[in-house]
């Protein structure tokens, strides 16, 4: 077997990378090689806790110099597109945060420019990697015939404590649309197959550059089974996420990500006990085989459009 460790060039030192970059460090197939962030405190930062590889505020500086297998980009949505294009000229293996893009158009012309470059290209969707997708995928025909996929997002502050950054309460690139519905419109692709948006109803607060504070949305799935979705931030309730699927046989729900509720006939949904996987270390491996030119389990850029049409959709950008 191949034991190469592959060289890893992270774009984007933030928030949203540190998990992933703590993931590489430790994976047996993956180091991180150089890092690369507009902000010098966090690119050195990052570039310390990986042994102290090189690090650059310019990220052409980093694929220029640097001998690099896989670049990893984790900087905010609007930035992806020149950026990925940039590495993608450079002939590199690309793994992207979610959304692919800030719009379909750019999204398609990443993926025409992957295909173009031969590389492999992957997306992080988290729950795709979690023990809960198998329990789900498996558990799909207990519920007889499929009537309704209902999806809720309710936040009582958006963005989060956490992710206190400006584009993410902006209406340009922010907004629990673009961050948190692409996790619930991937999951609906990956156990259902295709899904439309039929129609979309945006609630903004006043101040024209924030982020929506409301959606109401009803999709449907190739089989005209119902989709809906139920969104809210600023409210009076902690944050709930429920992702639940109706059959004439029993109801499966996600509840906050990590939680699976089953219900029969007649019954409450109860909590079903899982044993978690180490979802980033899983997506890693997947990634690895497929560098090493196996047959590996990814979200590719083809899906992420998917995803991107679906997002714009809601929006009303089409």
């Amino acid at each position: 077997m191949n034991q190469k460790k592959w060289n890893v060039g992270v774009i984007g030192a933030g928030v949203m990378g540190e998990r992933m970059m703590n993931a590489m460090r430790t994976h047996e197939k993956f180091r991180v090689a150089a890092v690369s962030d507009v902000s010098a405190e966090r690119a050195q930062e990052a570039a310390k806790l990986s042994e102290d590889v090189p690090w650059y505020t310019d990220y052409k500086l980093l694929l220029e110099k640097e001998e690099l297998d896989v670049i990893y980009l984790a900087v905010p949505p609007k930035f992806h597109h020149a950026i990925a294009l940039d590495v993608l000229a450079h002939k590199k293996h690309l793994l992207c945060e979610k959304p692919l893009a800030n719009s379909l158009a750019e999204a398609e012309e990443m993926l025409a420019a992957a295909k173009e470059a031969g590389v492999i290209h992957a997306m992080n969707f988290p729950l795709y990697y979690q023990a809960i997708f198998p329990q789900l995928r498996s558990r799909l025909e207990e519920l007889g015939t499929i009537r309704r996929i209902d999806i809720l997002t309710h936040f009582h502050q958006w963005p989060r404590p956490w992710q206190q950054t400006p584009w993410l309460s902006g209406r340009e690139q922010g907004g629990f649309i673009r961050e948190v519905l692409p996790h619930f419109t991937h999951l609906t692709y990956a156990l259902f197959g295709d899904v439309e948006v039929v129609r979309s109803e945006v609630e903004y607060p006043a101040d024209p550059a924030a982020c929506e504070t409301g959606v109401s949305a009803y999709l449907r799935l190739a089989d005209g089974t119902p989709v809906t979705i139920n969104g809210l931030a600023g409210i009076g309730h902690q944050e709930h996420l429920d992702y639940r699927i109706y059959g004439t046989e029993g109801t499966l729900s996600v509840v906050n990500w990590a939680n699976l509720f089953v219900g029969g006939n007649g019954d409450a949904p109860v909590p079903v006990e899982i044993a978690p996987f180490d979802r980033l270390s899983l997506l890693l491996d997947e990634l690895a085989t497929a560098i090493d030119g196996g047959e590996a389990r990814l979200v590719t850029f083809e899906t992420g459009v998917k995803v991107q049409k679906v997002l714009e959709a809601l929006l009303g950008h089409e």
